[in-house]
C-alpha cells in the first residue's frame, strides 16, 4: 500500500529536480523545454502527443504544402495566326438567251421588222407590231448583174424627189436602206438596178410609214 502512495511522489520529486537544475544551468527557456520534455516522458506523451504505450503511432497530420508562385511565367507561346479563307472565283452570272423572234403572221419575215420583201414571190408588206399593216404589195427588183442582195438592214435616209445621179433617172419616194438599194416609184413590170419598185399608192405608203432606223428585211 505505501509502496503504490511513493511511486507517484518520487516522479514529482524527480521533475521539481530537474525543472530547477534547468532553471539554474540553461535558463528560462531550456528549463522549460526539459520540464516539458519529462512531463511528457512521465506522462507517457512524446512531444508531438502521440502516446508511447504499444499502440501504433499515428503519423503526423501535415497540411499540403501551398502552390508556390511561379517567379518566372516563361517565355510566351506565340499563338498561330488563323489561316485566310480560301479565295472564291466569283461565279459568272449566266445571261438569259434572249427569245427567239417569230415571224410575222403570213410573211415570210420576222415580227421585228417594219418592212418586208420576199424577192422569190415578188411581193412586199408594211408591218407594225409583228402584225401586218400594209400589203402584200407586187413589186420587182434587181435584173442580173444588179441583183437586190437578201439581209436585213436599217432605213438610213428618205427623199420624195430623189434622182439618180448615176442613171440619172428620177426616184419618187425614195426610201434608202441598203447603200444606195431604195423602195422607190417605178414600173413593177421592169427590172431594175438593184432597187425595189413599187407601184405610186405603195410607194407613197412606203415613204409615209417608214421611218429612219426601222428595220427592212429582204428574203430570197
Amino acid at each position: 500500500m505505501w509502496g503504490n502512495a511513493v511511486r507517484p511522489l518520487r516522479t514529482l520529486v524527480l521533475v521539481l529536480v530537474v525543472a530547477a537544475t534547468g532553471l539554474l544551468s540553461g535558463g528560462a527557456a531550456g528549463g522549460a523545454t526539459t520540464t516539458t520534455a519529462m512531463l511528457d516522458a512521465a506522462s507517457g506523451l512524446l512531444p508531438d502527443g502521440r502516446q508511447v504505450s504499444g499502440r501504433p503511432l499515428a503519423a503526423p497530420q501535415t497540411a499540403p504544402p501551398a502552390a508556390l508562385p511561379a517567379l518566372y511565367p516563361g517565355p510566351a507561346v506565340p499563338q498561330a495566326a488563323p489561316a485566310p479563307a480560301p479565295a472564291v472565283a466569283p461565279q459568272p452570272v449566266a445571261k438569259p438567251k434572249p427569245k427567239p423572234i417569230g415571224l410575222a403572221a403570213g410573211t415570210p419575215c420576222r415580227a421585228n421588222a417594219s418592212a418586208c420583201v420576199d424577192l422569190s414571190a415578188n411581193r412586199a408588206w408594211l408591218i407594225s407590231n409583228g402584225k401586218i399593216q400594209y400589203g402584200p404589195v407586187p413589186i420587182s427588183h434587181g435584173r442580173k448583174g444588179f441583183r437586190t442582195p437578201p439581209g436585213t438592214f436599217r432605213v438610213s435616209y428618205k427623199a420624195a424627189d430623189h434622182v439618180s445621179s448615176v442613171y440619172d433617172a428620177e426616184m419618187p419616194y425614195s426610201v434608202f436602206f441598203n447603200g444606195g438599194i431604195a423602195f422607190h416609184e417605178g414600173s413593177v413590170k421592169v427590172l431594175s438596178h438593184g432597187c425595189v419598185h413599187l407601184s405610186g399608192k405603195a410607194a407613197r405608203n412606203f415613204f409615209g410609214s417608214l421611218s429612219r432606223g426601222e428595220i427592212v428585211q429582204v428574203v430570197r
